[in-house]
């Protein structure tokens, strides 16, 4: 999800209290607040604040442009995110400003050719990270007796990988990054069913559905720096996707890259199962779990 903050939706907008003229003139009004107060003041509230205030007059057009401002908006590992939206082109990195900066973070960025998605929170400055199907390793992903990829309007990355029927089920993410220092959760974002639309309706077929309640499904995490978690449970809900909840992470050192494995496995050979939809796998920090509810609805 993602928005940015639009530089040109403060411009030309702003009320010119430092031309109040005739009488007034002599009145101190809010343009003669030096730019430096006003950036000040400026760095206590969240980016959409500083992007309102901004119309009230031309000081604060120019004070909420300031880069000490949008810097302390910025995570602790911007240039390193920048490094990944930009490549290794750093001279175009140098020649922003910080609010182009943010601006252009807070919009959904692809890369690892186009199977990872990473943005910044635009009220918060907390960062998303979204990993396709086509990033995971899904066993057997090759043989199309068992799995295909599916296009959907229901997935972000316009695909899904589905599973019609296996016995052995075991799907694998890895992931290095460098977080901003706090607490994440992993989920897997995955449906029971297949669907698609119908004279403008949206149907599910979950015809190959089976197997899903016979055994649970077990999750597992592990960080590069001696995290884990584990957790089982059913997969259930036909026709609905649902965030699985995979684990916790915390980093403690924002400016090092962490390792991530991650793994969802249902591989008891006694049944087969099937029917499965793999969209992916949502990071958000865990104190903002209202961001992946949020991006889980839009997708």
């Amino acid at each position: 999800m993602g928005a940015g903050i639009s530089s040109s939706s403060t411009s030309n907008k702003y009320h010119d209290d430092d031309d109040d003229g005739g009488s007034l003139s002599s009145r101190p009004g809010l343009g003669d607040i030096p730019e430096s107060c006003i950036s000040s003041m400026l760095i206590n509230l969240d980016p959409p604040e500083i992007c309102e205030l901004a119309r009230v007059n031309r000081a604060f057009h120019r004070a909420s442009s300031a880069d000490f401002v949008w810097e302390s908006k910025l995570p602790q590992n911007y240039k390193f995110l920048a490094k990944k939206v930009f490549g290794q082109h750093n001279n175009i990195i140098a020649s922003m400003t910080k609010k182009d900066i943010y601006t252009k973070l807070c919009s959904p960025n692809r890369f690892d050719a186009d199977t990872k998605e990473v943005w910044l929170d635009k009220c918060s400055g907390q960062i998303c990270l979204l990993m396709s199907s086509k990033s995971l390793k899904i066993t057997g992903i090759d043989d199309r007796r068992y799995w295909n990829y599916i296009p959907t309007q229901e997935s972000r990355f316009k695909s899904v990988a589905y599973l019609q029927q296996m016995w052995w089920v075991e799907v694998v993410g890895e992931l290095e990054f460098e977080f901003p220092a706090g607490s994440y959760t992993l989920f897997f974002r995955l449906q029971l069913g297949k669907a698609s639309k119908r004279l403008g309706r949206r149907l599910c077929n979950v015809d190959q559905v089976h197997g899903w309640d016979i055994k649970p499904v077990r999750f597992q995490l592990s960080t590069s720096d001696g995290q884990r978690s584990y957790s089982e449970c059913y997969l259930s809900g036909p026709g609905e996707w649902t965030l699985y909840r995979v684990g916790d992470f915390t980093v403690d050192r924002p400016n090092e890259p962490i390792k991530l494995k991650f793994s969802l496995a249902q591989i008891d050979c006694t049944h087969t199962k099937g029917g499965l939809c793999i969209d992916g796998a949502i990071i958000c920090p865990t104190q903002f779990m209202s961001l992946a509810t949020k991006l889980h609805s839009s997708s």
